[in-house]
């Protein structure tokens, strides 16, 4: 099992915004495989739809890092480890500028870059990109395009329905080939369907402390996004998963290993990372989880 963690971006971990250098080099030290970060754009103050199902926003997504300087930041700290996006949510970025910045970690990195996308739930925070909400799943879709455009061919030229990048020089393509291998979030049929077609992998997420780990909740729809993929004529096999392991507040060591061994034994995962956000209080305290993780888990 591959392992990895969220790097310092989000709650009380975002007030060390000048250690993220030192945990995402300690992190690879101590054996992290890879290193992450969220997305989020606001913390609405009576939001119109609640995080996860619930009523209301939690206060830890009231401070929070840019995830692109964050990747930047670890990407020039570290040798080894990918570096992930979980999730950004793409159509709130104009695919140009999406594509600059990432193809600029991807470099700094040399080729280590893992985007994750998805589309989000909160409408204020589409208010507040400009992009309209009820056109996130079609952005999406042609956020995609444009960056398989800009990271092919030279010079780039698109036009799509939202989106239009003039015939322009882009002499910069990632360092990994095609390009980087893209990771797409959601449970939904339309999400299940586009990771179908257009992922090179899948990412679903785990509750320990809020929820049993329960197999078939990753072995189903992984199930059914590799149907999906064999009908539109892709191998399935190909597809990937990482696995997301979120830790409630109080949920313990035990728990997160569990369900890390658990998700070992019982599905297909082969990579998973934890989500500190909610665990650890301050950067020292972050990298002594990632340890006694990667003691145990392993």
């Amino acid at each position: 099992m591959r392992i990895g963690f969220t790097l310092p971006q989000i709650g009380a971990l975002a007030h060390q915004a000048h250690e993220v250098g030192r945990f995402a080099k300690e992190a690879e030290a101590l054996g992290a495989d890879s290193l992450w970060v969220g997305d989020r754009i606001l913390a609405p103050v009576e939001p119109t739809v609640g995080y996860g199902g619930g009523d209301g926003i939690p206060d830890t997504f009231r401070t929070v890092l840019d995830p692109f300087a964050v990747m930047a930041v670890a990407a020039a700290a570290t040798e080894r480890a990918e570096i992930g996006a979980n999730v950004l949510q793409a159509p709130c970025y104009a695919p140009a500028l999406l594509a600059r910045s990432l193809t600029s970690i991807d470099l700094i990195s040399q080729g280590r870059l893992l985007p994750g996308f998805g589309i989000g739930w909160s409408p204020e925070e589409y208010q507040a990109a400009g992009v309209p909400m009820k056109e996130r799943g079609a952005r999406l879709d042609e956020t995609l395009d444009a960056l398989e455009a800009w990271w092919s061919t030279d010079p780039v030229e698109f036009e799509g329905t939202h989106t239009r990048i003039p015939a322009t020089y882009v002499g910069l393509k990632p360092a990994r080939r095609p390009r980087p291998p893209i990771h797409l979030a959601g449970y939904a049929p339309a999400a299940l369907r586009r990771a179908a077609r257009r992922a090179d992998g899948w990412l679903p997420v785990v509750r320990p402390g809020s929820e049993p780990f329960v197999p078939d909740s990753v072995n189903a729809p992984m199930a059914e996004v590799r149907r999906l993929a064999s009908e539109a004529g892709r191998d399935p096999s190909e597809l990937g998963l990482i696995l997301r392991v979120y830790p409630a507040p109080e949920t313990t060591l035990d728990e997160v290993v569990g369900t890390i061994r658990g998700a070992g034994r019982e599905t297909d995962v082969a990579h998973c990372f934890v989500e500190l956000m909610n665990v650890a209080h301050d950067v020292d305290h972050a990298l002594e989880w990632a340890r006694k993780v990667l003691d145990t888990a392993r």
